[in-house]
């Protein structure tokens, strides 16, 4: 494989799960992800990716470790993509002193403020240059990409898709912070990362984003009633409103007794997995 170092690798329903790094260009430092091959993509056909984007605290590797979603992609010939959600081992000003800001916490914005602009430009990662190290070392069919994600990953995947719909062609995501400009997570993150103008912050807000254009496809959602962070951070009648106002087909589900926990992505997954196997046309 091409300019990518393998960390290591293991079977895994018939194919193999595999964790990787790579120099970053656009992050201007080392990243890591990881990529789930089915028995597929062994036997050298072109499929599907479907990137995952995680969390506040997260890495490649929750997603890959505790979602249980290999058993099925290895059924449907869906390849499943994940990267890390920050830029690591910078010793940036202030990057490790709270959970929920600096490393482990890029948003999948691009940074323009000091001194994280250098780096934390999980942006342009996501749209310019992971998909392309992707399909360079592996059968990846670029003409058909998913995006899903979970709390600050749905955020990026609804920000994502909204934003280059070319690129991406199905989307769907478990709790995301709907409406960041609204919300302590985002209104933390977007002032340092973006500055004070908030006009710059509705670039990177799923529900100000749908408000304008409508995604060409369905996009799922699914909200848990019993997230501890539901009403202060995630915002779902947002992203409801800004729906009904751009005419976009949103399916948001509600479940009663579910939490913002893995427990809650394990249960609606294969949901999730066979919504991106429809709209990529394998299913």
């Amino acid at each position: 494989m091409s300019g990518i170092d393998t960390r290591e690798e293991h079977r895994c329903f018939d194919g193999r799960i595999g964790y990787y790094s790579h120099a970053s260009a656009e992050i201007s430092a080392p990243m890591n992800f990881a990529v789930y091959l089915p028995p597929a993509a062994l036997q050298g056909q072109k499929i599907p990716a479907l990137y995952y984007l995680a969390g506040l605290t997260c890495t490649e590797e929750t997603f890959m470790i505790k979602a249980g979603a290999q058993r099925l992609a290895a059924e449907l010939g869906l390849m499943l993509v994940t990267c890390d959600t920050s830029p690591r081992g910078l010793n940036l000003p202030g990057d490790s002193e709270s959970w929920d800001f600096g490393v482990a916490a890029g948003f999948y914005l691009d940074a323009t403020q000091s001194p994280w602009s250098g780096h934390y430009r999980m942006g342009s990662y996501l749209s310019k240059e992971l998909p392309k190290v992707i399909e360079a070392n592996f059968p990846a069919a670029g003409d058909r990409r998913g995006i899903f994600g979970h709390s600050m990953g749905g955020h990026g995947a609804l920000v994502h898709a909204l934003r280059e719909p070319d690129q991406w062609h199905s989307v769907s995501a478990f709790a995301p912070i709907s409406n960041p400009c609204a919300v302590p997570w985002g209104e933390k993150a977007f002032g340092n990362y973006l500055g004070s103008d908030r006009s710059q912050w509705q670039l990177w807000d799923a529900s100000q984003l749908m408000r304008k254009r409508a995604y060409r496809g369905e996009i799922l959602v699914d909200q848990g009633e019993a997230d501890q962070f539901l009403v202060p951070q995630l915002k779902p009648e947002a992203l409801e409103a800004a729906a009904k106002f751009s005419g976009q087909k949103l399916r948001l589900r509600r479940h009663s007794g579910y939490d913002h926990s893995y427990w809650f992505i394990q249960t609606f997954v294969a949901d999730h997995l066979r919504h991106h196997a429809q709209a990529l046309g394998i299913i």
